[in-house]
């Protein structure tokens, strides 16, 4: 188990939570199920698993909630699973610090494949040996704000800031091509790898996210086109 990825679920349906589980598993994962979100935050500080995978509606203490606890003592990669794809359930899943998020019903291949560029994307955003977008070594500079992009840390006039893997993975984006207006497609494609039209609600509400920890003018929309990092 020590060499395998560590899969926190937390799901209320038996089902569908067997199921899954069995699935992950077959395709080499440990998973660690719980069927509420007491329990899985219990889990979670006592397993800490290297993914959480939250369902929306769990009993106890919802998905949603759950997330926000976890991600005020980790900035461990989260996907939260929804029977709906109302813009509510996707919103507030993302403004609590989850990475994505997958519709369920679910094909289990898409699940793993979700799954494993949320870890790519945390393995880069923390050493990994894939090449991040901008040029490798020194430091980015851009008025306050301050980018090592050998040791993946960002300073805002002088002190830390905390982002997620995906926050890193997207301002890194931004920083290799400062000025130049980045599509949603394109970031979609870049940072959430998907191969696929996907839903730009992730970008947007990333960006803002991004926004609110470097500086809410540092980042622009291009009305119509996407965004752009100020140079």
């Amino acid at each position: 188990m020590a060499d395998q990825t560590h899969v926190l679920f937390v799901e209320d349906d038996d089902v569908i939570r067997e199921a899954t589980q069995l699935a992950l598993e077959r395709d080499g994962f440990a998973v660690t199920a719980m069927p509420d979100g007491l329990s899985g935050l219990e889990a979670f500080r006592t397993d800490r698993p290297d993914i959480a995978l939250l369902d929306v509606m769990v009993p106890g203490l919802d998905g949603v909630s759950l997330c926000r606890r976890i991600r005020d003592e980790s900035m461990v990669p989260v996907i939260m699973l929804s029977a709906r794809a109302d813009a509510i359930d996707v919103v507030l899943g993302l403004e609590a610090g989850a990475d994505d998020y997958v519709t369920k019903p679910f094909d289990g291949a898409v699940l793993v494949a979700r799954i494993r560029a949320v870890l790519r994307r945390f393995g880069r955003a923390n050493g990994g040996r894939e090449e991040p977008a901008a040029d490798a070594g020194g430091v980015l500079a851009f008025g306050e704000l301050e980018i090592d992009t050998d040791g993946m840390e960002v300073r805002r006039a002088g002190q830390p800031v905390a982002l997620t893997p995906t926050e890193m993975r997207l301002l890194l984006e931004f920083s290799a091509a400062p000025g130049t207006v980045l599509s949603r497609d394109k970031l979609l494609e870049r940072v959430w790898e998907y191969g696929w039209g996907g839903d730009t609600r992730v970008v947007d509400v990333h960006v803002q996210r991004l926004r609110t920890k470097i500086g809410q003018d540092r980042i622009e929309t291009v009305r119509g086109f996407g965004y752009k990092l100020k140079a």
